[in-house]
């Protein structure tokens, strides 16, 4: 037991003093030991601690600054995580143009819920549509039901269908389940009834 204890002690210290080593090498002009140490510094066991947690975002501000793309990412994604939306927004837009689709569904989020912004469905639907293409499902079907109930568009139960069966192709049980029941409809096949199912379980 002792000997863990030790391990993790050494573990800790050597970690501390890696960010150490990261924090000088920013200092002397090293952007990307600036996103390392901001990185470092915002998760994990040091993001428990509000000081480190201030310091590490005051690096990845200065990285995302010079140009460091990634530390502008990660300074999105932990606004938007702590429902800084305001502050979130412009990084997830700019991170949505890069073809990051968590932070496209972000945005998308924002503007549906009018977080901090105007709610506006359009625009909601828009990068939702960026985060489907690029492989989100709850996008997909966030767009399913944007096109179901004919939020800022008009209802189109083709297009609804269409992204219920986007969604299932990645991976969605419910836009399987729904793409299913809609095509099932369309081709004229009866779903069983409650009473249809509960007969069932005794065949």
């Amino acid at each position: 037991m002792r000997s863990v204890v030790l391990w993790v002690i050494a573990a800790i210290c050597v970690q501390a003093a890696e960010v150490d080593v990261q924090i000088e090498a920013c200092n002397k002009g090293d952007i990307q030991s600036c996103y390392e140490a901001g990185l470092a510094l915002t998760t994990g066991e040091n993001a428990e601690d509000q000081e480190k947690k201030d310091l590490g975002m005051e690096y990845l501000r200065k990285a995302c600054k010079y140009g460091e793309k990634k530390a502008c990412d990660a300074l999105g994604d932990h606004y938007y995580k702590n429902k800084s939306y305001r502050a979130a927004k412009p990084y997830l837009e700019a991170s949505c143009e890069r073809g990051i689709k968590d932070a496209c569904e972000g945005v998308g989020t924002i503007y549906r819920d009018g977080h901090e912004t105007r709610q506006d469905d359009v625009k909601a639907r828009e990068y939702y549509e960026k985060a489907c293409a690029l492989g989100s499902k709850d996008a997909c079907i966030n767009v399913a039901i944007i096109y179901r109930g004919g939020f800022g568009v008009e209802k189109n139960r083709a297009l609804e269908k269409t992204y219920y069966q986007i969604a299932c192709e990645h991976g969605s049980e419910v836009g399987c389940k729904r793409y299913k029941k809609m095509d099932n409809k369309d081709k004229g096949i009866e779903e069983p009834g409650i009473w249809d199912t509960i007969k069932s379980l005794f065949n």
